[in-house]
């Protein structure tokens, strides 16, 4: 079957024309970042904290990545360093768990630990290799869009095994980041298809799905973990007709109806 073939199925959202290509988030959406970035704090905190459990990890980890004080979107702004946001985002953690003796030379210890760590543990999610798989199968390319800088995401695809995505936007392409509709036209440039009848698949439901919409693209919410929608208003409300959501990547061959390859007998 090949791209100019492919109808999405008949009860989707996506039932009126033809899909042509996809788009997908990284982290979180291809890459179990979280993990990796758990076993990275363990690794860089170990000889700050010692006596640290499995769950005071966890702990450490869900502070982390709250990221109360916005340190990752505001270094996407250009406020801080990649390596800054890092630091700030652990001082937080430091400063909650009441531990003095987080100074700038333990930062900067932490930072360099943390980068070294997080390599060993990038891995793709199970329902990544299949669906592309499936993709390539059906003949229907595949990229990614991504709200960081192009290279270090390169970096991570190769790590977690997905040389195959050969397609590329970061921040630093185009000095924009999601939900800025240049970001997602310009993968849909690379690939060579009309965002009409691109997919765009991502974890965020505003910066991925109704961001993707409303540039034109069909976006489509990896919900992972069944979590409720956050409310819009505005003009996000006009993407809502055009954002299907699926738990998982298999649940996309399904919606795009095709079969994926490791189901068949």
């Amino acid at each position: 079957m090949t791209s100019s073939a492919l109808q999405a199925a008949p009860d989707s959202p996506f039932s009126l024309g033809r899909v042509g290509g996809v788009l997908f988030d990284i982290d979180e959406t291809l890459v179990d970042l979280y993990a990796a970035m758990q076993a990275a704090m363990e690794v860089a905190g170990r000889e700050l904290l010692p006596a640290n459990t499995a769950q005071d990890w966890d702990t450490f980890a869900a502070i982390y990545m709250a990221d109360t004080h916005n340190y990752y979107d505001r270094y996407v702004a250009g406020e801080f360093s990649f390596a800054q946001q890092r630091g700030l985002r652990a001082r937080v953690v430091f400063d909650h768990l009441g531990f003095s003796g987080f100074d700038d030379v333990a930062e900067q210890r932490w930072i360099a630990d943390f980068e070294a760590a997080q390599p060993l543990s990038i891995k793709a999610f199970e329902d990544v290799v299949p669906i592309l798989d499936t993709l390539d199968e059906a003949g229907i390319p595949y990229g990614c869009v991504s709200n960081n800088v192009h290279d270090y995401q390169r970096a991570k695809l190769d790590t977690a095994g997905l040389q195959r995505i050969e397609v590329l936007v970061g921040i630093d392409t185009l000095d924009a980041a999601k939900p800025a509709p240049q970001v997602f036209l310009e993968g849909c440039r690379q690939l060579g298809t009309h965002p009409a009848q691109t997919l765009y698949v991502g974890d965020n439901y505003m910066l991925d799905a109704v961001g993707s919409s409303q540039a034109g693209l069909r976006g489509v919410w990896l919900n992972r973990e069944n979590v409720q929608a956050p409310s819009c208003e505005g003009e996000a409300v006009d993407a809502l007709g055009g954002v299907q959501e699926i738990a998982n990547l298999f649940e996309l061959a399904l919606l795009l109806a095709l079969e994926p390859l490791n189901t068949r007998l």
